[in-house]
């Protein structure tokens, strides 16, 4: 899963999410700050209707939350998901021995490495890189 403040920028530059079980997303209200929510049939259910995608709290009890339109929500995406979506650009993951991650892609024919402690971090940023390309 990837920070906060990346997820924000991808969202910002375009990245759009349709969600599916097991995804991890945030509620962009002051009072759930740093609460991590995750879709499953059971749990929170993505609902779809002509005005838009809502997510259904199913049997919560905890606090008073029915449910919440997508765009109130900021997707969490993992490691394979940010993989997966830099589709044929990505070339490569390398673990170096102080602990940090290399990402390297091809956008427009120029490797690029982008490195993070966290591999989702470095997956993120070379996402990031790939839609701005895209623009």
């Amino acid at each position: 899963m990837i920070s906060t403040g990346l997820a924000a920028e991808l969202r910002a530059a375009g990245l759009v999410w349709t969600p599916v079980d097991g995804d991890q997303f945030q509620v962009r209200a002051p009072e759930l700050t740093g609460d991590v929510f995750t879709v499953s049939t059971m749990t929170i259910e993505a609902h779809e209707f002509p005005t838009g995608t809502i997510l259904g709290f199913n049997g919560t009890t905890e606090w008073a939350l029915d449910s919440v339109a997508i765009e109130d929500t900021l997707w969490l995406p993992r490691e394979d998901q940010l993989r997966v979506l830099l589709r044929s650009s990505f070339r490569a993951l390398r673990r170096h021995g102080d602990g940090t991650h290399e990402v390297e892609v091809d956008l427009l024919g120029q490797a690029r490495v982008f490195t993070d402690p966290e591999p989702a971090e470095a997956y993120g940023r070379a996402l990031l890189a790939l839609i701005e390309l895209s623009r």
